[in-house]
């Protein structure tokens, strides 16, 4: 449990060596406690004494003895990351230099931080719901472009004013609904249904939006899983290979090389990548091999996007076997496309002649074929292309609302079906009460997004533990 009156420190940069780093007091004497260890070398006036936001050099002294020279930035409660008073030192980023100016402090009055204490003080203080301060996590934790935008926006208080928005229109009416309650007998109604009724479907289908733009935001916050799959020397490794540029799985002419599963990730055009080479799909009695075939047809399943590769070599027969092979395993949400390998050993005459565009549309049911030779790195570009196209990119553009959050996206599924029995519930003419209960449900869920249905601190506890320490 946390304790606000309590003062935190904690090293709130990268571990290991560096030119600086910046040690992090917050709490009510952090001013206090390191006017007792600094020396200001112009003014040498005590740090309660000055204004605040403002910066000053000087030493942090350990019983008379010089530990570093440091820079020292002031902010005063409430106007803070916190909230709170709180310092932070500018420190050499030696390892041992940063360990000795922790000690000094808590030897000094302050307690080591929790990992996450600050943004949770900072949620606690009111400086932000819960939904922005786990969008601070997703932040550090950002690995691409688009996982940075879609963290920003939503620290910014983008996915927040969506649901503060929702709440207080569906506050209004139950106001109102609660309010008929009270006047039963005389048969009156204060709300007006019909404004209810395209209340309640706005708030359903913007909750559905929400809802299903989990998919996209879960995917760019831990990267896009693609599966390569296809039959056996196909050109599955090579083109990993080729588009990590290192020889990352081992290629070979021996059929069934592949026996379990590669996989790496790359950032394309801000998009972060998760391809899995997988085993090639054949009839073999080897039985590791089998093993490693059956966790292919695992990894289709899985994948958000399925890259079929073919021989342009292979017979029809072989081609049409492929294609029905990895579409019996995907399902309507995921996306195909479809690679030729091996162009490169063919003239322009016998690829015109064994390459149809058409029929592999026909044939697989995408519109993604792409001609290409991963051993040359002929078509790559294309297939890149390929790929950033299946991703709603227009969403994270236009700083649409995405939700990323496994927790969020649970929350908004008992919103929206608390929200469907409030639609059924006005068609059917059902009693005010029924109806002032299921929007009670409704607004403790989205007030579960932001915290104001949260009170356990082991709730809080849960949710700020993965973050790291000084934040």
């Amino acid at each position: 449990m946390i304790n606000l009156e309590d003062t935190i420190v904690a090293v709130s940069t990268a571990q290991g060596a560096g030119a600086i780093a910046v040690i992090r007091l917050t709490g009510p004497d952090s001013i206090i406690i390191c006017d007792k260890v600094f020396k200001s070398v112009k003014s040498g006036k005590k740090l309660v004494d000055q204004s605040a936001n403002t910066v000053h050099f000087g030493s942090l002294i350990d019983e008379d003895k010089e530990l570093d020279e440091v820079l020292i930035s002031i902010f005063k409660a409430p106007n803070s990351f916190t909230g709170e008073n709180t310092v932070e030192v500018s420190c050499h980023g030696a390892p041992y230099i940063q360990q000795k100016v922790l000690e000094l402090f808590i030897k000094n009055g302050a307690n080591l931080a929790a990992p996450g204490e600050f943004t949770q003080r900072a949620f606690l203080n009111g400086k932000m719901d819960l939904s922005q301060a786990e969008a601070v996590a997703d932040l550090i934790a950002s690995r691409s472009e688009a996982a940075r935008r879609v963290a920003l926006q939503q620290m910014k208080g983008g996915f927040s004013n969506e649901l503060i928005h929702l709440r207080e229109r569906l506050l209004n009416f139950i106001s109102l609904i609660e309010l008929e309650l009270d006047f039963s007998e005389e048969d009156v109604e204060f709300a007006d249904r019909s404004q209810l009724v395209d209340l309640v479907n706005e708030i359903e289908h913007l909750l559905s939006k929400l809802i299903n733009s989990f998919s996209l935001g879960n995917a760019i916050k831990n990267g896009i899983p693609v599966a390569i799959v296809g039959h056996t020397n196909a050109g599955k490794s090579t083109l990993l290979n080729t588009i990590l540029q290192e020889d990352r799985a081992i290629v070979s002419d021996i059929h069934g090389t592949t026996r379990d599963v590669i996989e790496d990730t790359i950032n394309i055009e801000g998009i972060t990548f998760r391809f899995i080479d997988t085993a090639g799909i054949r009839k073999t009695t080897d039985a590791i091999e089998t093993i490693g075939i059956d966790r292919t047809f695992s990894k289709i399943e899985s994948a958000s996007i399925v890259v079929l590769m073919l021989d342009i070599n292979d017979p029809n027969e072989k081609i049409h076997e492929a294609i029905a092979d990895v579409k019996n395993k995907m399902n309507e949400a995921q996306q195909l496309i479809v690679a030729i390998n091996k162009i490169d050993l063919l003239t322009e005459d016998e690829i015109a002649q064994r390459f149809d565009q058409n029929k592999f549309k026909e044939l697989s049911g995408s519109d993604a074929i792409v001609p290409l030779s991963a051993k040359k790195q002929i078509g790559i570009e294309l297939l890149s292309e390929e790929l950033i196209k299946t991703i709603n990119l227009k969403a994270v553009d236009n700083d649409e609302v995405i939700v990323t959050n496994a927790r969020h996206y649970e929350a908004l599924k008992r919103s929206h079906e608390s929200i469907s029995r409030v639609v059924d519930g006005l068609h059917a003419g059902i009693s005010g009460d029924f109806l002032a209960q299921d929007i009670r449900e409704v607004l403790y869920f989205l007030g579960e997004i932001t915290g104001g249905e949260i009170q356990t601190d082991e709730v809080l506890g849960n949710i700020f533990k993965n973050f790291c320490i000084g934040k």
